[in-house]
């Protein structure tokens, strides 16, 4: 039988569940019953149900009309970095490289059409947004997201070009398929990436692929300042080759040997 299963193993509840636990942002920390029902697209007595359900296992909380999460929900994240291991093993490199670097050090892993920071060493903030263990990005516009996407496979590439919102989050924002293509084989020829103000107006960053034991790109580095900070050109000549060592050494300690032929995933991590 498939790893993926069937439809009959398919537990409906449990996706409508998790629905109902990602509604809750920061645009609605504290929704009403009707806010979650539009937002999920569920009915109301559904809503209700899972919310009595999520309540009585201790993740949500009840204020009269309104609902919020409560800190149990943070050991889900908790029980995914302890048994990562590349994120323990990373730390301590990204300690370093901020140190070396005097920038904030990240590790994100793509997940859909974002990248997700799952380990971080912040050193000054450099965005408008809240950037934190958990915090996801477009991938279209940010260095990491561009390392993940450029080795994930040509099948993977197609459906991301065709299925993401790729939206301008500035001017400088590249929003053309044929262009991001062209931007991820660039990427994949120099073996790292670089953004300069796609995200975020000011906001430049670098990042540089970690590979597991099979070659697999499996993580992206990044290292992020601002452009008032530092200019493109420093960063590409002085931060990069940092980044592409720190990388490699994260690399070599999950087992991975430059003689390894490399390995392309052709789906997400």
């Amino acid at each position: 039988m498939s790893a993926e299963g069937t439809e009959r193993d398919y537990v409906q509840s449990l996706e409508r569940g998790f629905a109902v636990l990602l509604a809750f942002d920061e645009e609605m920390t504290t929704p009403t019953l009707a806010e979650l029902a539009a937002k999920t697209g569920l009915s109301r007595p559904a809503v209700r149900r899972l919310l009595l359900t999520l309540q009585r296992l201790g993740y949500v909380e009840n204020h009269g009309t309104r609902w919020s999460l409560t800190p149990r929900v943070l050991t889900i994240g908790q029980h995914y970095t302890a048994t990562n291991a590349r994120i323990e093993l990373a730390q301590p490199h990204l300690l370093r490289l901020a140190e070396r670097t005097g920038e904030s050090a990240s590790l994100a892993e793509l997940d859909e059409f974002d990248a997700v920071y799952v380990a971080r060493v912040p050193v000054r903030r450099i965005m408008n947004i809240n950037v934190a263990v958990g915090s996801r990005v477009p991938a279209h516009a940010t260095s990491m997201g561009r390392v993940l996407l450029a080795w994930a496979g040509p099948a993977r590439i197609t459906r991301f070009l065709e299925e993401a919102p790729l939206r301008a989050h500035t001017s400088r924002t590249i929003t053309d398929p044929a262009e991001l293509r062209m931007a991820l084989s660039e990427v994949r020829g120099q073996g790292w990436s670089m953004v300069d103000g796609e995200l975020e107006e000011g906001l430049l960053s670098a990042s540089a692929p970690v590979r597991d034991r099979t070659g697999a790109v499996v993580a992206a580095l990044a290292s992020s300042t601002s452009a008032g900070r530092l200019a493109p050109e420093r960063l590409r000549e002085e931060t990069v080759p940092l980044l592409v060592e720190t990388a490699t050494a994260i690399s070599t300690e999950l087992g991975w040997s430059p003689r390894t032929p490399p390995v392309v995933r052709d789906g997400f991590f």
